[in-house]
């Protein structure tokens, strides 16, 4: 194991996980979002039509850092690649948190899925970058 993997495995254990995406102008937008490890890629899961979305689409270089709930930074970031994941891989993005987060995730992707219904939100999976 090289030392990309294992600092986005010590990434990947954080509670609160800062993603970062570029805009295509370069500039970073941050984004403190939940995530689960799932073998050797980080599931997480956001709003459907969310810019950072769009950005992925464009640029699936990304980067991510532990973080507080807040979005603030509690190590150094890593180098990965974001893919949007298609609606069976995104409902296994939302297992994977909601068994993360316990009840608090559980009762998080029911209110999502009532007030946004299944294509309201969508997965993505990071995997590491070793730019």
């Amino acid at each position: 194991m090289n030392l990309v993997n294992t600092e986005f495995e010590r990434v990947s254990s954080a509670k609160y996980i800062l993603l970062t995406t570029f805009r295509k102008d370069g500039s970073p937008v941050g984004t403190p979002l939940w995530a689960a490890a799932d073998g050797d890629r980080l599931l997480m899961w956001t709003v459907t039509d969310s810019y950072k979305v769009k950005r992925i689409r464009r640029n699936p270089e990304v980067t991510i850092a532990p973080c507080d709930s807040r979005g603030k930074p509690k190590g150094s970031e890593v180098p990965a690649r974001a893919v949007v994941l298609d609606a069976v891989e995104t409902d296994h993005a939302r297992d994977a948190i909601a068994s993360k987060y316990g009840i608090l995730g559980w009762l998080t992707m029911k209110g999502s899925l009532l007030r946004r219904g299944k294509t309201g939100t969508i997965g993505l999976a990071l995997t590491p970058d070793d730019r």
